[in-house]
C-alpha cells in the first residue's frame, strides 16, 4: 500500500510517470452506485491540481459526472506498467468551454505524441485533484 501523496507537489518519479505514454482508466459511478472503468488518455497537471480526459458528449463517462450533485463526481484515474502504478482521484465536471477543450487536447497531444482529430461533440472531463497514490 503506498502513502497518500499530494497531488499539486508531486515528486519528480510520480510526475515523470505521469508524463510518459501509458493508457489509464477512468473510474465513474454508474446511477445504481456500481463502478463504470474505462480505458482513456489522462493528462496529469499539478501546477492547477487538475487532471484530464477528453471524450464525447455523449459517452456513458460524461453522463455520469455530469450526474453527480454539485460539487462534482468523485472519480479516480489509474495507470499501471508492470509493478509501477499511480492514482489520481478528485471531484470532477464536465465542460464544453473550447478554450478549456483545446487545453485539454493540447495537453493530449504533448503526452500522446498526437493530436487527436476535431471532434464538434468533445468535450473535457476536468478533474480536481484531492489525492494522489502510488509506488511511482
Amino acid at each position: 500500500m503506498s502513502a497518500p501523496r499530494d497531488p499539486r507537489s508531486p515528486d519528480p518519479g510520480y510526475l515523470a510517470f505521469w508524463r510518459a505514454h501509458h493508457l489509464c482508466t477512468l473510474t465513474t459511478h454508474r446511477p445504481d452506485g456500481s463502478p463504470h472503468v474505462v480505458p482513456v488518455g489522462v493528462t496529469y497537471d499539478p501546477e492547477t491540481g487538475l487532471a484530464r480526459v477528453i471524450t464525447r458528449t455523449t459517452s456513458a463517462k460524461a453522463a455520469h459526472v455530469r450526474a453527480a450533485d454539485p460539487p462534482g463526481a468523485r472519480v479516480a484515474v489509474c495507470q499501471v506498467h508492470r509493478g509501477t502504478w499511480a492514482t489520481l482521484e478528485g471531484l470532477a465536471t464536465v465542460s464544453d468551454d473550447p478554450t478549456r477543450v483545446a487545453e485539454a487536447v493540447r495537453r493530449y497531444a504533448e503526452r500522446y505524441g498526437r493530436t487527436p482529430a476535431p471532434n464538434p461533440l468533445r468535450v473535457v472531463i476536468e478533474i480536481a485533484l484531492t489525492r494522489a497514490m502510488g509506488n511511482a
